[in-house]
């Protein structure tokens, strides 16, 4: 396959909007949930069954998962940084707000431009990309710094979502940077979301967290949001854009990731919405869209 990726189309558009919307609200259910699943607990069954669907759909395709094309270095790299990434997200929500972890992950595309741009030849930065890069910094920085003043600190929460951007980001310029930019989707996915699957229950234990307490409809609603529509088919829609577009490029809407987060955080969890907090946001949402943009 070339190494040519494309500019943003329509169904990259589309599909984007789509991702954010998904992406945007997943902290929701993870929240309710924590009262009858420990959070990385959550997560570890969300990988589980998502490894499980992925080789499933392997099988389905007449897709090898295990042939050797030179991506075990890389696709074991690109796994374990996955699998801790969700690791913060999941054990950070603990502390932190769903909206305030939504702004925080999203930082993500940034990070990945600035690794893109110092790894991957074809995806440098513009003038105008690095003007968005210092708005989504100050941003975070604006938002970060109400955790200092508030009654109950979110500092820990913030700074695993930081912490899981930059993972996150790392795992883009792995896929880019190297051999796994060749390989099938579905094969990029199998090595994140299995090592993943080894990685997080043994994660969930060393945090000595209870697993499963009960298990009520919601909850099991739940899991499959998280593990079938996030886990298995926006992530592997994630890794096909990948490898068609512009990695640099493909957050031109994922500024509205926060966004939707921040919404749905409000609106479902009854969280606050401060002044401070929404400049951030807002800046953040701005920087994104600046770092994305076409030239």
């Amino acid at each position: 396959m070339s190494q040519d990726r494309k500019a943003l189309d329509d169904t990259a558009f589309a599909t984007m909007v789509l991702l954010s919307m998904i992406w945007g609200f997943q902290q929701v259910p993870i929240k309710l949930t924590a009262p009858e699943i420990s959070l990385v607990a959550q997560a570890a069954i969300r990988s589980i069954v998502a490894t499980a669907l992925v080789y499933l759909w392997a099988r389905w395709q007449g897709a090898s998962l295990f042939d050797r094309d030179g991506t075990l270095v890389a696709g074991t790299a690109a796994g374990v940084l996955f699998a801790f990434e969700f690791v913060f997200i999941y054990f950070g929500l603990g502390h932190t707000a769903a909206s305030r972890m939504s702004v925080f992950v999203y930082l993500a595309p940034v990070f990945a431009a600035l690794g893109l741009h110092l790894f991957v030849p074809g995806e440098r930065l513009s003038r105008g990309q690095w003007a968005g890069v210092l708005l989504a910094f100050a941003g975070v920085a604006l938002a970060f710094s109400e955790g200092f003043f508030s009654h109950e600190s979110t500092l820990l929460g913030d700074a695993c979502g930081v912490m899981a951007a930059l993972l996150w980001a790392g795992t883009t310029v792995v896929i880019r940077a190297t051999r796994l930019s060749q390989v099938s989707a579905t094969k990029t996915l199998f090595y994140q979301i299995g090592l993943a699957a080894l990685i997080l229950p043994l994660a969930s234990w060393a945090l000595g967290e209870k697993g499963v307490v009960s298990l009520s409809a919601f909850a099991i609603a739940s899991l499959a949001y998280q593990s079938v529509l996030v886990g298995f088919v926006s992530l592997l829609t994630w890794f096909w854009l990948l490898r068609r577009y512009l990695a640099g490029r493909l957050g031109v809407l994922s500024f509205m990731t926060p966004m939707f987060g921040v919404v749905a955080g409000v609106v479902f969890l009854d969280e606050p919405l401060t002044a401070y907090f929404t400049a951030g946001a807002l800046l953040v949402a701005a920087g994104i869209a600046l770092v994305n943009l076409r030239r």
